[in-house]
Parts: structure tokens; C-alpha cells; sequence
């Protein structure tokens, strides 16, 4: 049976995003990088909020066509183009990136039914509203969050007074050079 895993960055306090919904907070480097492509060989499916699948669906397809692009950014591209994705919002019309399906209603319906499928897991990148969403519907499995040692003040926030007391388990922790 897949999991449900979150993966986010957030700062010290608990911000996934500053003021404008930006990462620029990010200490992201080689390091970091690797980390993240390791974790992205346990995904099977992308799992998307509408704001965060929107800024993706308008970034990554540009890179697979722009001659400046990196090696990582092109092999990270192409990996986001091929993995099934799926948005969960009830206010998008329609999706059109490459193996992309919306859904807009049933998600408790719609997770356990993509749960219960073999395959590698369900990874929520990112989208701290949909978390929160699926948190307080108990869809949660698992976290991998990357902590960046620097205090926001304010933001958005992955964790907050609407999330559900759930007491976690640390199963893995480790430090990177940069913080």
C-alpha cells in the first residue's frame, strides 16, 4: 500500500513560504539537491494544490526548451513532465500539463482509492494549503520536511492553530553543510 507523504521546506518557525508565497529562503545547494533526488525516486505520483501546480506547470516546461537550463534542472524536468500528477482543487476548470488529472471532489474517496494501488508513494510537494487540508482529514502519512535554519517572522505556514494534535514518530534525521 502507497503513503501519503508531505514534502516541504520550512524555515525554523514553521513557514513553507515567506509573505509573497516565496522560497527564496532556502539555504538550497549540491547538497540539498541530492537529497531531493533521492526522495524523488520514492514518488509514483506527484500530488498537487492549485497554486503550487500552476507555478510548476509554468516553470518546468519552459526548461526542457531553454538551452541555458543545468544538467539537474534538466533531468529534474524531464522526471516532472513523465511522473503522473494529479491537482486537487475545487476552483481550477481544467488541468493541461502532461500527465496531469484534476480532482475536484471525494478526496478522502480518491486517496484511499490511490493508496490502496501498487506502486511508489503519493508525494504532496510543497502546497501547504492542500496539506493542511488533507492533515485535518487524517490523509497524512508521512513527513520528510527540510528545516532551513532561518526564522521568517511571518508567512505561510505548514502547521498551524487549525492543525489536528497527531502525535509523530522521528523515523530518520540528518544534517546537511548548509544548515
Amino acid at each position: 500500500m502507497r503513503k501519503l507523504v508531505v514534502f516541504a521546506h520550512i524555515s525554523l518557525d514553521g513557514f513553507a513560504a515567506d509573505s509573497h508565497g516565496d522560497l527564496g529562503f532556502l539555504s538550497y545547494n549540491q547538497e540539498l539537491q541530492q537529497f531531493a533526488d533521492e526522495l524523488v525516486k520514492t514518488v509514483g505520483t506527484s500530488i498537487y494544490g492549485k497554486r503550487t501546480y500552476q507555478l510548476m506547470a509554468g516553470y518546468w516546461p519552459t526548461v526542457l526548451a531553454d538551452p541555458t537550463a543545468s544538467q539537474p534542472e534538466l533531468d529534474h524536468a524531464r522526471w516532472v513532465e513523465q511522473i503522473p500528477k494529479i491537482v486537487f482543487s475545487t476552483t481550477l476548470p481544467s488541468v493541461d500539463w502532461l500527465n496531469t488529472r484534476l480532482i475536484k471532489d471525494n478526496v478522502v474517496d480518491q486517496i484511499t482509492q490511490l493508496k490502496q494501488q501498487p506502486g511508489k508513494d503519493l508525494v504532496i510537494f510543497g502546497s501547504p494549503g492542500l496539506a493542511k487540508s488533507f492533515m485535518n482529514l487524517g490523509l497524512i502519512d508521512e513527513y520528510k520536511l527540510t528545516l532551513h535554519p532561518v526564522l521568517l517572522g511571518a508567512g505561510i505556514r505548514l502547521f498551524d492553530s487549525s492543525s489536528p494534535i497527531n502525535k509523530l514518530r522521528l523515523l530518520a534525521s540528518k544534517t546537511l553543510a548548509s544548515g
